[in-house]
């Protein structure tokens, strides 16, 4: 089959050209639906640090301190507002590819902190502790994908740069 029959629609690839169309089409909406569902988790899980920070620095079982971490307070207050911030910057779709980088680089450090899981013996353990490292490692590659495509033109990246 020819490359010209492919594209108009005849064939076995009509539906990948077909996808290929929505997802061109509708770019930006998708970009959109991307972003809300990649920052919402950093805002949600960042806002329960900061109304808990004694928590998550060194009262709880699974506290910074608790983990090994040194200078837990110093980090600890890096950490929870970055994360939070961060989020709500991509969902806004502000200064987006520095916060994807900066949220790249703390999904890095929390998943060696907190998600080491070839240290659990017990299968419950380590079974938990490897999905969680391992959905960090799918969302790094969101956020890789976002610092390459942009926020899209439904942000204020673009809303901001079109005032220029």
């Amino acid at each position: 089959m020819s490359d010209q029959s492919a594209r108009s629609g005849s064939g076995s690839m009509s539906f990948l050209y077909c996808t290929d169309g929505i997802a061109a089409k509708g770019q930006d909406f998708f970009l959109l639906v991307g972003r809300v569902l990649l920052g919402w988790i950093f805002v949600q899980s960042g806002w329960r640090k900061l109304t808990n920070m004694d928590a998550f620095i060194s009262t709880s079982p699974t506290s910074l301190q608790n983990r090994g971490v040194p200078w837990a307070t110093f980090w600890g207050w890096i950490g929870a507002p970055l994360e939070f911030f961060g989020g709500i910057l991509i969902l806004l779709g502000f200064a987006t590819r520095y916060a994807a980088l900066a949220i790249l680089l703390f999904t890095i450090a929390a998943s060696l902190i907190g998600h080491r899981y070839w240290e659990f013996t017990n299968p419950q353990q380590y079974g938990a502790q490897h999905t969680q490292f391992w959905k960090n490692m799918s969302m790094k590659g969101g956020l890789v994908l976002l610092f390459v495509a942009g926020a899209g033109r439904i942000a204020l990246d673009w809303m901001l740069a079109k005032r220029k």
